[in-house]
């Protein structure tokens, strides 16, 4: 094979390591996918009276989409905290030390949570529609709202990468997690942001996870007060495109620097 057959290859061998670790601890796999179901029942029956939508629409029209970009963002925790560990034990610096890509490894990792950021997807989608969720502008275009999702989490994948890299230990990790929950909630996941104060509701109509459920919300033809409530959510599409192009760009080449310089 030539050296990028062999780097995809060596990257197969880590993700299917990252597999294999999964089916022998299913319980905590099988949580990591019905968490964000839980947090759809929960938000849904806490917050669902309150909210008035015309035409008999549902509050889940709104929520379902600000869920699926939640969870997106949920996945970067246990990207840390698995790099994180793999740091710690030395497994890193072992793999680093074989005759083998040195991408392989973040290349690996990245596979296996994008296959369970994809499993998590399709879970919260059959929660969804069960629960009345639907797409009213056809296939295609939930085909593109969950690219964005997608990318979004991939970009963040990057983000959680080098944070597990950079700390010195696992309750480090911590620390950084618990900034998660005000990110994800300081966006338009559950309210409208026109609903917040002003000067609130323009931090988080600038959040990364505002434009992608924004966007996605569009696509999927849901109702979204936030659409027009500030100009990026007039461009959410855009936005919930280059945002997660511009984190890319950031903390991938961090990432493959902070890899290379990890016993430094």
């Amino acid at each position: 094979m030539t050296a990028f057959g062999w780097a995809l290859a060596d990257s197969w061998t880590i993700a299917r390591r990252t597999l294999v670790h999964w089916r022998m601890q299913p319980g905590l796999i099988i949580f990591n996918w019905f968490f964000p179901v839980l947090m759809l029942l929960m938000f849904g029956a806490l917050l669902g009276g309150a909210m008035d939508f015309p035409d008999g629409q549902s509050y889940y029209e709104l929520l379902v989409p600000g869920i699926f970009a939640l969870a997106m963002l949920f996945g970067l925790e246990g990207t840390m905290t698995a790099v994180t560990q793999d740091k710690d034990k030395g497994v890193t610096d072992r793999f680093r030390s074989l005759p083998m890509s040195s991408a392989a490894v973040v290349l690996g990792r990245c596979i296996a949570d994008m296959l369970d950021s994809a499993v998590t997807l399709i879970v919260l989608i059959a929660a969804g529609l069960a629960l009345g969720w639907r797409f009213h502008e056809g296939l295609p275009s939930a085909l593109a709202a969950f690219g964005l999702l997608l990318l979004l989490r991939f970009a963040l994948l990057w983000v959680g990468i080098f944070i597990g890299l950079t700390v010195k230990n696992a309750q480090s990790v911590t620390m950084v997690q618990v900034l998660v929950w005000p990110i994800g909630f300081l966006s338009s996941a559950f309210v409208a942001t026109s609903t917040m104060p002003e000067w609130l509701g323009t931090i988080a109509q600038w959040n990364p996870l505002s434009a992608t459920a924004t966007a996605s919300r569009a696509l999927f033809g849901n109702p979204d007060p936030s659409s027009t409530a500030s100009w990026i959510g007039t461009h959410a599409e855009a936005a919930a495109v280059i945002g997660p192009l511009v984190l890319i760009a950031v903390f991938l080449p961090l990432s493959a620097h902070r890899f290379r310089t990890l016993s430094q």
